[in-house]
This record gives C-alpha cells, structure tokens and sequence, in this order.
C-alpha cells in the first residue's frame, strides 16, 4: 500500500470577511512555517515549512519507524490563478521517488476559515499555535476513511531564560479559600517580592511580600503573602485606573516567547484587585474584566493578606469575542512569569510597584508592556 503524506498545515487568516472564509494567499498560512512534530503510520513525523517567499512556502519531510526512514517528501503550498495548491513528491529511504519525473500529487484547495483549512481529501484544524488536527480520507479496496492526526509544532525560544525557578507538580489540587492549609504549600521555600519597579525607596513596615508556586494539567497556582500597612481601593468604577489600587499583579506569558503585549494577548497583565477583580488590556486597547482566568480569595489578618490564586493559561491565540479553551500543562513546560504588587498608601496614584524579577535599566515598570523582562518558570514533576 502506498500512502499520501499527511501535509501539516493549520491556516489561521489575518483577516476573515463577512461569511468568514479567508482569502487564498500565503499571507494567511505563514505562521505553519518552523517545525512540526507528531505519530502517524506507526512512526514519528517530522515536517518543516519555511516562510512565504517567491510566492510559495516549502516543506521537507520523513517518517521514522523504529529508528529508521521509511520515505521522505518534499512539499510546496503555492498561489496559483488566485487560490492555492498543495503539491508533493515522495521519495524512499534511498531517495528514489515514487512519483515519476513530472508527476505530483495535488490538493486543491476548497476554502480556508477562521480555524479550518480544506482541501480535496484533507482538512486542517487549529487547537492552537502549537498543536492541530488533520483529517485525511484514506482510500483502498474502494473504502473511503477518514483518519485523524493530532500534532504539536516545536517553538524556538527567542526569549532570553532569565530568573529560571522550577515549579513542582502539586499532588492534589488546593482548595483555593486562602487558607493556604494545602498539602502543595508544605514546603517552606518562599521567593521574594522585592525589586523596586517604580516609586520610592519603601520600608518593611510598609511592604514585604513573598510567594509560592505549584502547577497542575489544567492550571497554575500561587500563594502569596503580602504585607501592607494600608489596603486602598479609591476607585469605585473597577476599569478605572485599576493600577492605583492596592492589587495584585500576575504577569503571563504561556510559551515564554517574551515580546510586546499591550495590545494583543501575546502575554497578560492581570491585575486582581482587593475585591477580586481581574483586569487587563484588551485588544480594544481598553480595560477589561477577565475573571475567567483567575480564581482567588484574600484572607486579610492584621495587616498581612494571604493570597491563592488559581491561573488558567492560554495560548497567544486567545480572542476577546472568542470561544476560548485554558491549555493543559505538562512538565517540561516553560512559561514567562513575573508578580507584582500595586503600593498606595494615601495617594491618588499608587506610590510603590514592588516586582518579583530584576529588570535592567532606568525604566523598570515595562511588564506590562513587555513580556521579555518576565522570569521562567519551567513545569516538572
């Protein structure tokens, strides 16, 4: 039996029109281009796309089954009379092709939407970034059937690993009531929160905080321990200049791929105020409430609060009009993190913003803008 390749393709268009269908341009599949990873046939995959160029995009790829090539490909995805094709040759171990010299096997494109690319016996499904969904129609003995294929692309880290901590898988998930009486927060390791972002010198009585992390499949979590002599929430309007408030800063990005995020969910900036609240900057480029992705509670005695906070991730595909779905963690996971604390005593505007990661220069109050001054967490058991 001679099998036809699987492509790995996930077209996510720039820009959908009215009936959401994407145009046929090259434009809209670039990000497919780096390198794909996944089982089929019995074996390993492995397919790398290079970006557009010249009007079309290439791919090499090969299967290996028990340590072994069993064939290769080459593959182009390219614009022709205003749609697009996917053409490939195939070749043995030794490189001999199958196909003869001018032969091909073509795909011709049907439509590309939002999340899903369709060709002639294929279709393509976008889970997210790093991970889709190919559906095939296998045909033999006149059988038509159509098999599914789940694959994850391999991200190179353009970030600089700065502030690495290891975070331990929790064996059972807390119970997120601010107690912090869980088995996860057994451990007697804190991390400081401690480096001065923006404002002036503060003293201990004023401010001192600390914080723990574990992590599960489906969340992220952190306990936090802040000391403040004065919890202020002067803004009754929570989308109203929510940083001056006394809150809670959770800074994410979920690949670690650093990079800007004022205005795209490339990374989050959740601010959790005293009354629970998040907030952050939408792709609008104004407040908005994303109590979705965060759980927590505050228990304040004194003038010590206890903070536990359950983290959904997602993935910089996230749309504010969106369905959106938290990615599941696992170990070996790198993720952009920093924490933050929101100071004001008496003040207007907050008078102290306290970080958790060093940050180089004059400027330190760039988290929320630039994700590349984040720490990293990486996931382990």
């Amino acid at each position: 039996m001679k099998f036809i390749l699987i492509p790995f393709l996930i077209f996510a268009g720039l820009l959908t029109a009215q009936d959401g269908r994407l145009e046929p341009k090259l434009e809209n599949i670039a990000w497919i281009a780096g390198t794909w990873h996944g089982e089929a046939f019995g074996g390993q995959t492995e397919e790398i796309w290079s970006e557009p160029n010249g009007g079309s995009m290439m791919a090499t790829f090969k299967l290996i089954n028990d340590g072994k090539v069993t064939f290769y490909e080459i593959e182009i995805i390219r614009e022709l009379e205003n749609t697009l094709i996917l053409q490939l040759k195939h070749f043995g171990p030794n490189l001999k092709g199958w196909e003869t010299k001018d032969e091909t096997v073509d795909f011709p494109l049907i439509e590309i939407t939002k999340n899903k690319v369709v060709f002639e016996g294929m279709s393509f499904e976008k889970i997210s970034n790093t991970e889709m969904n190919v559906y095939v129609d296998m045909k033999e003995n006149d059988k038509v059937e159509t098999v599914k294929f789940n694959y994850r692309k391999k991200i190179e880290l353009t970030k600089h690993i700065n502030h690495l901590i290891m975070v331990k898988k929790a064996k059972a998930k807390p119970i997120i009531d601010g107690i912090a009486d869980d088995a996860i927060w057994s451990s007697k390791i804190w991390l400081p929160i401690d480096q001065l972002w923006l404002g002036d010198a503060y003293t201990a009585e004023d401010f001192k905080g600390r914080y723990k992390l574990a992590w599960s499949h489906e969340a992220l979590y952190l306990l936090a321990k802040i000391k403040d002599d004065k919890l202020v929430d002067n803004h009754e309007d929570p989308l109203k200049a929510w940083w001056d408030d006394d809150c809670l800063e959770i800074f994410i990005d979920e690949d670690n791929s650093g990079g800007k995020h004022q205005y795209n969910h490339n990374a989050f900036a959740y601010h959790v105020a005293l009354d629970g609240n998040v907030v952050d900057i939408s792709t609008e480029k104004k407040g908005k409430f994303y109590n979705s992705h965060i759980e927590s509670k505050r228990v304040t005695k004194g003038n010590t609060s206890i903070w536990e906070v359950k983290i959904s991730l997602f993935d910089d595909s996230y749309s504010d009009d969106g369905e959106n779905t938290p990615i599941k963690l696992q170990p070996g996971k790198v993720v952009g993190f920093a924490l933050a604390y929101c100071d004001n005593d008496t003040s207007e505007h907050r008078e102290n913003f306290i970080g958790s990661v060093f940050v180089p220069g004059e400027n330190k109050n760039r988290g929320w803008i630039d994700a590349n001054i984040f720490g990293t967490l990486r996931l382990e058991n």
